[in-house]
């Protein structure tokens, strides 16, 4: 897999349920941080595309695979390959590691969208670019 993103999260106290161990709502937020991330490296940061061009990238479909806990103060390995553009759609694989160790994998679709209406738009060519150079 190759990776167009590669970002780094600790386990914070928030993160963990009573025992210390990773909840998983928690790391669906982790991954999302770093999905917003990723559009602000490739120049598209939803602070400026969601409100000023009027578009989006919602979560349309995620499925997620978990290999071994993680534990409070773990430093995780956020590992972000783009797998396909289509013409409104991107699909993601994401791996998620601690030093050598696997934690969990996540395949996610997002879809661009119109925001004002959340329909599906074509991706607007610039950015259509910019993605099809990462696969």
């Amino acid at each position: 897999m190759t990776h167009a993103f590669t970002a780094d999260r600790p386990l914070r106290f928030g993160d963990c349920d009573f025992s210390g161990t990773a909840y998983f709502p928690a790391y669906l937020n982790l991954l999302n941080g770093v999905v917003e991330e990723f559009w602000t490296h490739l120049g598209w940061p939803w602070h400026r595309t969601i409100p000023t061009e009027g578009w989006g990238t919602p979560t349309v479909h995620l499925t997620c695979d978990f290999a071994k806990a993680s534990r409070m103060g773990d430093v995780l390995t956020f590992r972000l390959a783009v797998l396909k553009v289509g013409r409104s759609s991107l699909r993601l694989a994401h791996e998620i590691r601690c030093g050598d160790d696997l934690r969990w994998t996540a395949e996610q679709v997002l879809a661009a969208c119109r925001i004002s209406t959340y329909a599906a738009i074509p991706w607007p060519p610039e950015v259509r670019a910019r993605l099809e150079t990462l696969i």
